[in-house]
């Protein structure tokens, strides 16, 4: 496990990424895109799981612009709100760029096949949609995804394999957007929505109080399944 430099493509500098490495020395990758707490021991965690299962996995710093290296914890609440403040000052577009440099560099890694997916939560998982709909990305997957109903104009550009895991008591995402979400991509052949009944936000993130065992267990089988379709094993 180690961290790769990866060049900003608008030439404003450098951003460090967490790479995990599977064992078998080559794999498809896997992009994990941060919530609003950065690349923190969470994150990480699900990299190194990726890598576990045979995915070269990194998750890019993206608050770099804002703060490098931010690693907060979603369970105390001064962080939490940290997190947020960051969250408002960044710019959601340079962010993805960042991801599409990512995405280069990952495709071009050693370990790499070459075939390359985008997994996110919360602010990750609206990431992960936008990777769907504006770049050449091979699968995206987004977990409890913020603020995508001013987006959903750009569902129509996604043409490879996109899966949102929404929580239906996610208090940040209302049953109004979620149904905005729902019927938006209902009629896009390439995209696949799945509900969680009584989950809430953070639903995936072991050892948070938001952690909800089955509903997290029934979307990373989803998700893997969903990866290895797209990405091959």
């Amino acid at each position: 496990m180690a961290d790769q430099s990866i060049r900003a493509t608008d030439g404003t500098g450098s951003f460090n990424a967490y790479v995990a490495l599977p064992k078998a020395g080559k794999g498809p990758g896997i992009i994990v895109l941060q919530e609003i707490f950065g690349v923190n021991p969470w994150l990480r965690q699900i990299a190194d799981r990726a890598a576990a299962i045979g995915f070269v996995a990194m998750a890019p710093d993206l608050f770099w612009r804002l703060k490098p290296g931010v690693q907060l914890d979603a369970d105390n609440e001064k962080e939490f709100q940290e997190g947020v403040g960051y969250m408002q000052r960044f710019d959601q577009d340079k962010a993805i760029d960042d991801v599409k440099a990512a995405l280069a560099a990952l495709r071009q890694h050693p370990a790499s096949t070459g075939k390359v997916g985008t997994v996110g939560f919360c602010l990750g998982g609206r990431l992960a949609f936008l990777m769907a709909c504006r770049s050449d990305v091979d699968a995206s997957i987004g977990y409890y995804g913020v603020n995508i109903p001013p987006l959903l104009g750009e569902a129509k550009n996604i043409k490879k394999p996109l899966l949102l895991h929404i929580a239906e008591n996610d208090k940040f995402v209302p049953p109004p957007a979620q149904q905005q979400i729902k019927d938006a991509l209902k009629p896009i052949a390439a995209a696949t929505v799945y509900s969680y009944p009584g989950a809430d936000h953070g639903f995936a993130r072991n050892g948070s109080h938001a952690f909800n065992k089955e509903a997290a267990e029934l979307a990373n089988s989803r998700s893997l399944e969903f990866f290895r379709r797209a990405l091959g094993d």
